[in-house]
């Protein structure tokens, strides 16, 4: 496949289409496998559970970060290049991972994976130009299972991997190897831009993040973004430390399997971009919130001593999240073609960035008030998400109506 210039004449086939999926699921675990390593990593290391805590925090600071930096160059460079010296720089920040000595070199060694693991957000605004708007959405949702499938069965695989081998640094090896892997075979399914015209440089790109925010549908984006994603990561970062707890007792497989028994919300989420093709994002948007506020409620309520009661949750909170964010980026991409880049680079950030800001709220609140704690600070963060987007019918409809008809 290439590119000619700002946007590829043939769609993608659906094995290609499979393989990125694919890679973006591999290359976004690796900014969460290590959740379910936490409570492993704090024992081996000698740490409390809230420091242990900071390498998950790094990480989705790291993916904020590299998402802002790096991912503007994708309407600059060709991607493909891109995407290979992406892979690269990732897998030799893993290695550097599983030989951390110590606490601090792992929550460096896990800035640095994330900051460079941001593939999946070049390849989701590559994907969705490859195809007529009609069937944006539905493509969106594709890459967008893979993604989410990727953050939760990380989970299992190290987890899993952790409890066999009994050590944390198990999990950075296998992920070194597969990221390796990926930089040899991913960048070929990649459509090679051979001409971009008037080239802007790099600090004209950042330059031109901030106006980009002007856009009403982007900041409703945004601000969804960054609510749902904070409470999902509060969510997750204290998982284990739930489930290795006096009610539970389980261990960092047990945790990892968690992302096993959600995987089926996740896999029923491209019905979300089908929908949104057809009936616009804000439904979409109104619905996945409503998932995500039943899940806490029901992981606060039942989910402190009944493990059923938590894979109901984890199901809904995965779908949930996987079906606003497809509507999210939906509205964005519609926004124009040429800076699809940019649109996903501030979306991103201020998803991620909610994530960073969830996972250090989690932590402190499980320190503090347990799992309750967790909850309650997850439900207020949906809360104003669902504030947000009751506050922004009014100005948003009609641009909404522009996503409906053009992708």
């Amino acid at each position: 496949m290439r590119d000619a210039s700002h946007g590829p004449s043939t769609s993608p086939s659906i094995g290609a289409l499979a393989v990125m999926s694919a890679g973006c699921g591999i290359t976004v675990g690796n900014v969460y496998f290590a959740q379910p390593l936490l409570h492993q990593i704090s024992v081996t290391l000698g740490v409390p559970e809230q420091v242990a805590g900071y390498v998950a925090v790094a990480a989705q600071v790291g993916y904020a970060l590299g998402i802002l930096l790096i991912l503007p160059l994708a309407d600059a460079v060709d991607p493909r290049r891109l995407v290979r010296v992406l892979l690269l720089l990732t897998a030799l920040s893993l290695a550097g991972a599983a030989s951390s000595p110590g606490i601090w070199s792992l929550v460096a060694a896990s800035f640095a994976v994330a900051a460079t693991t941001v593939v999946p957000q070049v390849l989701i605004p590559v994907a969705s130009g490859l195809v007529p708007p009609e069937r944006r959405g539905r493509v969106i949702g594709t890459l967008q299972t893979g993604l989410v499938l990727g953050i939760l069965l990380s989970r299992t695989v190290s987890g899993s991997l952790a409890e066999v081998t009994g050590s944390w640094r198990a999990p950075y090896v296998l992920a070194a190897g597969l990221t390796t892997g990926l930089a040899v075979v991913l960048p070929r399914l990649v459509p090679e831009r051979t001409a971009v015209p008037h080239r802007p440089c790099y600090l004209q790109l950042l330059g031109s993040l901030l106006p980009l925010l002007t856009l009403g549908p982007l900041r409703l984006s945004m601000a969804l973004g960054f609510c749902v994603f904070a409470a999902f990561s509060a969510f997750w970062a204290t998982l284990s430390f739930h489930l290795g707890g006096p009610a539970f007792g389980l261990g960092p497989a047990s945790a990892g399997l968690f992302g096993l028994y959600g995987a089926l919300g996740a896999i029923l989420a491209p019905m979300a971009g089908r929908l949104s093709d057809r009936v616009g994002t804000l439904v979409i948007n109104a619905a996945a919130l409503a998932c995500v506020l039943v899940s806490f409620v029901l992981s606060g309520w039942l989910g402190a001593s009944s493990l059923v009661a938590l894979v109901v949750a984890v199901n809904l909170l995965d779908f949930g999240l996987q079906s606003g964010q497809v509507a999210n980026q939906a509205r964005i991409f519609a926004l124009g073609d040429a800076i699809r880049g940019r649109l996903n680079t501030l979306y991103m950030v201020a998803t991620f960035g909610g994530g960073a800001v969830g996972s250090l709220a989690g932590s402190l609140a499980f320190e503090h008030a347990g799992w309750t704690g967790v909850c309650c600070v997850s439900l207020a963060l949906v809360c104003a998400g669902a504030l947000v987007l009751f506050l922004s019918k009014r100005a948003v409809p009609a641009h909404d109506e522009g996503v409906r008809r053009h992708g």
